[in-house]
């Protein structure tokens, strides 16, 4: 085992080149994170190396900048692939590897992933590119076609192996596995190391020197974490008051899909509330203009799925809110990642039902962390807030310069009328607030007991859970089709978080599954084209294959009562 110098004490000890220093400088980086100083050594000297380390920690940094420091300018074949479990974390890293590499002239790194035109990405590498960043699926498909070529690879990166395991893609890991080089160095990365990703680091690294962050080295100690306990009913005008009652920086609201991103954003807007959602249906245009508005500080407030939770980095997140709770620890321990990050302060507020209970306990145990209970912001809390906001705006317009035509008019109304300054600025205030009272006051205890918190009694086979619909997709065990590839192509190819992908039952030459329902039209004609096991899904409503057999079943039944209707006409008539 080779030993490492526990005295870093900057970027400068490790070895790295010129050019990546400068750019270390440049984005302010001074030392390194404990991950990056026991990794960066290692993947130097071309160890395969496992790295097991929660978000948060610096990974990214810990294998970008080492490999960023041997890598070859004049080759124009890909020398690094960097597999991820998700476009947004491809993009991330993508990201990272273009900001560590500013002063690598003629550096060319490329994100290949599902959802994107095929053109673009074969153009780009037709061009040539340096490293390559890509999800399971599609850099699967680059490599069979011939237009992702192997031949340079001196490295392999899994980044996040236990979520590619979890979202079906560890069958499509081991076989990108198998087309590598011989010689190539590889470097995995997650935060826990499961039997399966622990079968394929013995079968596939050479000696890898294991390095372990535990827990208490994250950033988990920056975060305050709190709970509040709500009703399902009451769970948005609670989040409005919570939203009423601090001051934030920048803030991420979690909900678990799609639909609901914008039904809450509508909600908030209509409340006063400017928002952005991002979700699996937003295009790649649209998510980087969203996050860039983010990052500048024209966006305050971002509602978000699960997609959102890897690989956002966004250092002005001051608050990271719940509004559904996660179903798991690692999934709780990501959204909340977004926040505290490097070392700032960030705070959580998760949202939990009465039935929700057993999830809290189970997502304390899994961080080993207790939650701390929050009450509700009292009325008293949010009027002073709202004052000191009201106080704000006024500051941020009289710093305006352009108030003159204004002054103007006022100095002429308190000629013409006679009334006091403090009168007329009173008037203007009630004006701008309109009729809605400025201030509220303290609810009355004694809501209601019953609660809605779904049905009762519902088989999960029977129907689809609220929220969800049933499909038909036309392959099956004939075409030796796996639930896990499904899940896979699916999650990654229309942004479906493997957790809302449920009860995938698969018959002979075709499986039904349930996904989150009001599918986008654009995605769903797109899964109608996406291939699997040599089959296309050809997706469909399961609703309209049971309409259209219902329809064919009803029209010789119809023939026959006709039938029998003129029989009993004739009979009646010999009588």
């Amino acid at each position: 085992m080779t030993n490492i110098d526990s005295t870093v004490l900057s970027f400068n000890d490790l070895s790295l080149s010129i050019p990546i220093i400068k750019a270390l400088k440049n984005v302010g980086y001074e030392s390194p994170s404990p991950i990056q100083a026991k990794i960066i050594p290692f993947v130097m000297a071309g160890r395969d190396v496992i790295g097991q380390a929660q978000t948060g920690t610096g990974k990214t940094a810990a294998f970008a900048l080492p490999l960023l420091s041997k890598i070859n300018l004049r080759l124009t074949t890909p020398q690094i692939l960097v597999l991820t479990p998700t476009r947004e974390l491809a993009i991330q890293v993508s990201e990272a590897f273009q900001r560590y590499a500013k002063f690598l002239n003629g550096f060319h790194v490329l994100p290949i992933y599902g959802g994107q035109e095929y053109g673009v990405q074969l153009r780009q590498l037709k061009r040539g590119v340096h490293i390559v960043v890509g999800t399971p699926g599609r850099v699967m498909d680059h490599m069979r076609r011939g237009t992702l070529k192997m031949e340079n690879l001196t490295c392999l990166v899994l980044d996040e192996a236990d979520e590619m395991l979890r979202m079906g893609f560890i069958d499509d890991v081991e076989w990108v596995l198998k087309q590598l080089p011989k010689q190539r160095q590889i470097a995995l990365f997650s935060a826990t190391i499961p039997t399966p990703i622990r079968n394929i680091s013995k079968k596939y690294l050479n000696k890898p020197e294991q390095i372990t962050i535990e827990a208490k080295s994250i950033t988990a100690d920056t975060v305050r974490q709190r709970y509040v306990l709500v009703n399902r009913r009451e769970k948005l005008d609670s989040l409005t008051t919570i939203l009423e009652s601090m001051t934030f920086n920048a803030i991420i609201i979690f909900v678990r899909t799609k639909v609901t991103t914008v039904e809450l954003s509508e909600k908030l807007a209509a409340r006063g509330f400017a928002c952005a959602t991002l979700n699996g249906d937003i295009t790649q245009k649209l998510r980087e203009q969203t996050i860039k508005r983010l990052k500048s500080g024209k966006l305050d407030m971002l509602i978000a799925t699960d997609v959102a939770a890897r690989g956002l980095d966004v250092k002005r997140i001051s608050h990271v809110i719940n509004y559904d709770i996660p179903n798991d620890p690692e999934a709780y321990t990501h959204r909340i990642g977004r926040t505290g990050r490097m070392g700032c302060e960030g705070e959580t507020i998760l949202f939990v039902t009465p039935r929700e209970k057993h999830l809290l306990r189970i997502i304390e145990k899994g961080t080993s962390k207790k939650i701390e209970r929050m009450s509700m912001p009292t009325a008293e809390v949010i009027n002073q807030e709202r004052i000191q906001r009201f106080k704000q705006s006024i500051t941020n317009t009289l710093e305006v310069n352009d108030n003159q035509l204004f002054r103007k008019i006022i100095k002429e109304y308190q000629n013409e009328t006679g009334y006091s300054a403090i009168s007329i600025a009173t008037a203007l205030a009630k004006l701008s607030k309109g009729n809605e009272p400025f201030l509220i006051s303290e609810k009355k205890k004694g809501e209601r007991k019953h609660n809605s918190f779904g049905e009762k009694g519902k088989s999960k086979q029977a129907r689809p859970e609220r929220g969800m619909e049933r499909f038909r997709i036309e392959v099956g065990i004939n075409h030796d089709v796996k639930a896990s590839n499904i899940v896979g192509v699916i999650s990654n190819e229309a942004g479906v978080e493997s957790r809302y992908i449920k009860n995938v039952t698969i018959h002979k030459d075709y499986t039904t599954l349930d996904l989150p329902n009001e599918m986008p039209r654009n995605i769903f004609n797109m899964l109608k084209k996406v291939w699997i096991c040599g089959k296309q899904l050809n997706i469909s409503y399961l609703s309209e294959k049971l309409k259209t057999k219902n329809k064919k079943r009803k029209k010789p039944s119809s023939k026959k009562k006709k039938h029998t209707k003129s029989k009993r006409k004739r009979s009646r008539k010999r009588t």
